[in-house]
């Protein structure tokens, strides 16, 4: 039992350093020596746990998504009308973007690059079904604008992702009056 914990505890060393890493240096300027040096294992040691660095960035990323995930849709009601169920939605996100700061930036970076690969992004994806469904919900009561998936979350989401980074580099702060007038910006931005 002991072996198993140490074992559970590396690879959990490895994710964490991975994302501290990417956070701070980007994904290229992360190579799997300075992972296993943060993690405080041997580069030998990545490759119990991961194939290559691939494999390492999409397990976190999943890792990450499916924590995302659990958070925003906790005690969601999907029977909740499209407004209601969306601001739930929308402020959840943003309360993770405000109490897990590094795992929200680590999925806005990886949202924003190639080196995910498909069928991780495609996973990743999956974990939103609840809010894809009240969107399409929405389109089919005619609350929403009729658009794609992507548009609607390109402009309701994706600003969080915006202050979210003015607030890390000290420009902006997610008050409570800042959080409000952000959602009531992102669902004039999608209602009809």
């Amino acid at each position: 039992m002991v072996k198993l914990q140490k074992s559970i505890d590396k690879r959990n060393a490895l994710v964490k350093a991975t994302i501290a890493l990417v956070n701070n240096n980007g994904f290229h300027a992360t190579p799997m020596s300075k992972i296993a040096k943060m993690a405080n294992v041997s580069p030998a040691t990545i490759y119990l746990y991961f194939e290559n660095k691939q494999d390492l960035v999409n397990q976190t990323y999943l890792e990450l998504k499916t924590k995302y995930t659990d958070f925003v849709f906790d005690s969601y009601d999907e029977n909740s009308s499209v407004s209601v169920g969306f601001e739930y939605i929308w402020k959840r996100i943003a309360k993770f973007n405000t109490t897990e700061c590094e795992y929200s930036f680590f999925l806005n970076q990886c949202n924003n690059t190639p080196m995910i690969d498909e069928p991780s992004r495609k996973e990743g994806i999956k974990h939103l079904q609840p809010l894809l469904d009240l969107w399409e919900r929405g389109r089919k009561e005619a609350v929403i604008k009729p658009f794609s998936d992507h548009i609607l979350y390109a402009y309701s989401i994706n600003p969080l992702s915006f202050l979210m980074m003015m607030q890390k580099q000290g420009e902006f702060e997610m008050t409570k009056k800042n959080i409000q007038e952000a959602f009531v910006t992102a669902w004039d931005s999608i209602k009809l």
